[in-house]
């Protein structure tokens, strides 16, 4: 066994040996216990479990890697994830909180008095947190089937049995735990390679810095000149100014996913863990430093993943690399498929050009470059196993938030909220690891089969939240008057707007060939691309609930005195026995 994969092993089963010791030890006993951890854990453990639970595979495998190709534009996933969680912890968490119940539908049906209500969020937020699933399972069989050498079927099955083991065993109090390793993991497999990449390339350890500084190699160049100058004689678009689709698209594209991630509710039920308001407010700060961290850290690994990517295929501008003289890691991704070489000219060397038909590297998949990166800077192998365990570790916290999410919607909001009010605590938490274990087995089939519309549901999926779940919860805290009637008004009237909206783009159902406008851009309403349209929808949503409420009349007196009690800042209990 080579060196590399040794230190792989040691990484990656090591934290899982780590994760199931923890979910052992905090193992759940009550409802309270599995779904928000008897409401005992303190806000630095909960802002370091909310910062796992929000970096999925997304943020630690796929954003540098959209930053490094989209350069400029891919700077509106940063700002809609960070964005979305200041929203969140400043205007939605306090608040839901103090309300004190464990679930979003929950706290939706008590707002608006109503079972159609708590339906609509139940629907919502299953079709939201499993198409946001899929991804994170798809991370996990890429960085299995890379790392470990096995096939990608075998790394799905892999992820699924460690996720089933400390999710279903522990629930909330085995997964807050188990997320702080995690997080732990993360943090440390993301910056170690960013401070030796940022050393080499400029001479400074601080990779944020070192994104402005100028390179090591006596050149006095900026480092963020000299790839733009790389890519521009390569026929691609400057990287500091490239932007997605134009002013207005960048704008509804960083909204959407602002407020989509505010409504996603995987996160909001992690504020529930803690003691007290003021816990959950100190808790949402700690989390903010603990997400920065890795959030600033993101651009300038994009951009140095970049350049040394470009400096491996062109070492000398105008000289290409011999395709039979390419490093160990060019061949090591080529077996997975997620980089291909086609030798058009037949010259045997590698020309890599934005120019379709000359251009011989047909796919570079950008959910390679953080796990490639240290390898193409030639880091130690002890390095590159640990981001092995660290992306893994990112894909593993937010797949358990989002099944606890779907299995407490559908077993204390459906089961004990709507069709059998009388079920026991026991059966009722019987029934939520029931329902985890099934929704592991579907997320699973979708990612051994994940459908060609994997990027268009997760999109789907923080348009969904975007346009029906946030406006109603926003309206529940700061519009004291609105009507149940109005909000489900205006929950399906966003949600409706949206759907329709990306299925005339991608096809009914993303089937191909049932798309009636196309993927056309100049079909695209006021140039809004449908992956940013979940803003739109809210807006709908909230004028839509504000129309019909004049018609409705305004929400009961005792309604309204419930959301001046919970909007008082003082005097807040514990979350309420079920």
């Amino acid at each position: 066994m080579d060196e590399l994969k040794l230190y792989t092993y040691i990484a990656v089963f090591g934290s899982f040996a780590l994760y199931f010791a923890i979910a052992w030890w905090a193992r759940a006993g009550s409802t309270s216990d599995f779904y928000v951890a008897g409401g005992g854990v303190t806000p630095f453990q909960n802002g370091m479990a909310i910062g796992a639970d929000w970096m999925s595979a997304a943020s630690f495998i796929s954003m540098a890697g959209l930053i490094a190709f989209l350069g400029y534009g891919g700077s509106v996933f940063l700002m809609g994830w960070t964005g979305g969680y200041v929203l969140l912890a400043m205007l939605l968490a306090p608040y839901m909180r103090k309300h004190g119940k464990f679930t979003v539908p929950e706290f939706i049906a008590d707002r608006y008095y109503s079972k159609t209500a708590r339906i609509v969020a139940v629907v919502c937020l299953i079709v939201a947190s499993l198409t946001y699933i899929i991804g994170q399972m798809k991370g996990v069989g890429v960085a299995f089937s890379r790392f470990l050498e096995v096939d990608y079927d075998l790394g799905l099955y892999i992820g699924m049995g460690v996720v089933w083991v400390y999710a279903v065993l522990g629930g909330m109090k085995g997964i807050t735990y188990t997320q702080i390793a995690q997080y732990c993991v993360l943090i440390f497999a993301y910056t170690i390679p960013a401070v030796f990449i940022s050393l080499q390339l400029t001479g400074n350890p601080i990779p944020q810095l070192g994104l402005g500084s100028t390179l090591a190699d006596g050149s006095g160049m900026y480092l963020l000149d000299k790839l733009d100058l790389v890519v521009t004689d390569l026929g691609f678009k400057e990287y500091t100014t490239d932007n997605m689709g134009g002013t207005l698209n960048m704008f509804a594209y960083t909204l959407s996913l602002m407020i989509g991630t505010a409504g996603l509710p995987h996160v909001i039920m992690r504020f529930f863990t803690v003691p007290s308001v003021k816990a959950a407010r100190s808790s949402a700060g700690y989390a903010l430093v603990f997400i920065a961290l890795l959030y600033t850290v993101a651009p300038a690994v994009g951009a140095m993943a970049r350049l040394n990517l470009m400096n491996t295929v062109e070492p000398v501008a105008g000289q290409n690399l011999e395709y039979a003289e390419r490093p160990q890691w060019f061949k090591d991704w080529e077996k997975t498929g997620l980089l291909q070489f086609e030798d058009k000219n037949g010259d045997g060397k590698i020309q890599y050009t934005a120019n379709a038909e000359t251009n011989e590297m047909t796919k570079v998949d950008r959910d390679i470059m953080v796990l490639a990166n240290p390898a193409i800077a030639n880091l130690p192998n002890w390095v590159i196993a640990l981001v092995a365990a660290g992306g893994i570790a990112a894909a593993l916290s937010t797949a358990a938030g989002l099944l606890l999410a779907i299995s407490s919607s559908v077993s204390h909001d459906l089961m004990k909220g709507v069709l059998t009010p009388n079920i026991s605590e026991k059966d009722e938490l019987m029934a939520g690891r029931v329902v985890m274990t099934i929704s592991i087995i579907v997320a699973g089939y979708l990612g051994l089969n994940p459908p060609g519309f994997a990027a268009g549901t997760v999109a789907l999926a923080f348009g969904l939240a975007a346009s029906s779940l946030f406006p109603a919860l926003m309206m529940g805290i700061f519009s004291k008057k609105m009507s149940g009637t109005a909000a489900v008004a205006g929950m399906c009237a966003g949600l409706g707007v949206t759907m329709l909206y990306v299925f005339q783009h991608k096809g009914f159902m993303f089937i191909p060939g049932t798309s009636f406008l196309g993927g056309m851009e100049e079909n695209w309403f006021l140039g809004i691309s449908p992956n940013a349209f979940g803003a739109v929808g809210a807006i709908v949503n909230f004028t839509v609930a504000f129309i019909m409420l004049k018609f409705t009349g305004p929400a009961p007196q005792e309604i309204q005195d419930m959301v001046d009690n919970f909007r008082v800042p003082h005097g807040a209990g514990k979350a309420h026995a079920h």
